[in-house]
């Protein structure tokens, strides 16, 4: 049966920062690449300047363990690429907690959607954070999804991540 997770990995002490284009374009090509595996798919994401936030399915704990080391290899290959280093990019491997209730999800989402304005680097009231994938989720109650998700971004499988969330309230855009 596949489960929500809330997923975090953090980069090692300083390197660049993640929020800026370049370093925006190889996260994107790395979920594109990895992001979707037998039992496992990255949903929603959110990515800050020293870590990132995933919200993913997976089937079992082996389809989590497989999807993540993909992810995570792929990040730090790409990563050392555009930054011309070697070496250990993540911290640490992950760290991921699964969401058993529709309030443990939308509490989730809330926190990985907003969580640029969390660290103050996100103050825009009317609008997702570009570095998230805000401006694809269909749940704001006060925001248009855009229509069409990349093709390598699959819509949510388990029920929890596609509808049941709702039973505990909508998200808000504008801070709620």
């Amino acid at each position: 049966m596949k489960r929500p997770l809330h997923a975090t990995v953090r980069l090692c002490n300083g390197l660049p920062n993640l929020r800026s284009k370049r370093e925006h374009a190889v996260l994107l090509e790395a979920f594109e690449r990895c992001g979707q595996r037998a039992g496992f798919g990255v949903r929603q994401w959110s990515i800050q300047g020293n870590h990132i936030h995933l919200i993913v399915e997976a089937e079992r704990r082996e389809d989590l363990t497989r999807g993540m080391t993909g992810l995570l290899t792929s990040i730090a290959r790409r990563l050392n690429k555009l930054w011309q280093t070697r070496g250990r990019v993540l911290a640490d491997r992950f760290h991921a907690r699964v969401l058993r209730t529709p309030i443990e999800v939308r509490n989730a989402l809330r926190y990985v959607l907003h969580n640029a304005r969390n660290h103050g680097l996100w103050l825009w009231p009317d609008r997702p954070d570009p570095y998230s994938s805000g401006e694809y989720f269909d749940g704001w109650a006060d925001y248009p999804a855009r229509s069409l998700l990349p093709p390598w971004l699959a819509a949510a499988a388990t029920w929890l991540l596609r509808t049941g969330w709702q039973r505990a309230g909508p998200l808000q855009l504008a801070y709620d």
